[in-house]
């Protein structure tokens, strides 16, 4: 009887929820978009789902034009693959070579059926080896665990967690930007 009412419970507030589709099934992608979101909007209950969504761009995204549109198009193969939604927010990391240096960062593109929310978080430089690493054809998670000895570290804190020894971690790091991108949403009157 209990199991049943817990049942209840949930299947409830699933129904009077916000429901916003991650389009990744990165754990660190879908909870920064959490506190992301929980922070923008702390007196609203929300249902956050994982899915995974094309990017339609290279695996490891080479310019920032390449890794907006990973973005851009990630939220646009999830609303095909969710249109219930009441948001569709996507990440996508990317490189760009800057006055012979390697330079990391992400996109973060948020949907609403009326509105668009875009940001970029800050760039930092990658280390030497690890750009030779990419250079010659490896991603940016695979080549930080070559060089720092790691295993996943794209599902952990990734370059920016282990080059700053965890001052900034994944989820901190993606976390400001996407509050960036709700921007058009808690200023509609605005956009």
């Amino acid at each position: 009887m209990l199991t049943n009412l817990k049942l209840i419970i949930k299947n409830l507030c699933k129904k009077n929820s916000t429901k916003v589709i991650v389009c990744s099934q990165n754990p660190v992608k879908i909870n920064a978009i959490k506190l992301g979101f929980e922070k923008v909007f702390p007196d609203t209950v929300f249902e956050f789902v994982g899915v995974s969504a094309k990017s339609e761009v290279s695996d490891q995204p080479m310019s920032e034009k390449e890794t907006y549109l990973g973005a851009l198009n990630r939220v646009k193969n999830a609303k095909l693959h969710s249109p219930d939604a009441d948001f569709w927010a996507g990440i996508e990391g990317g490189l760009e070579e800057i006055d012979g240096k390697l330079e990391a960062f992400a996109f973060i593109i948020i949907e609403s059926k009326n509105l668009l929310g875009k940001s970029k978080t800050a760039t930092f430089e990658l280390p030497n080896k690890v750009a030779e690493l990419i250079h010659s054809g490896m991603e940016l998670g695979d080549a930080d665990d070559v060089v720092f000895g790691g295993n996943n570290s794209k599902q952990k804190n990734g370059s920016v967690g282990i080059l700053t020894k965890n001052l900034i971690t994944r989820t901190s790091y993606y976390t400001e930007a996407v509050v960036l991108a709700l921007i058009p949403f808690i200023n509609k009157e605005l956009y």
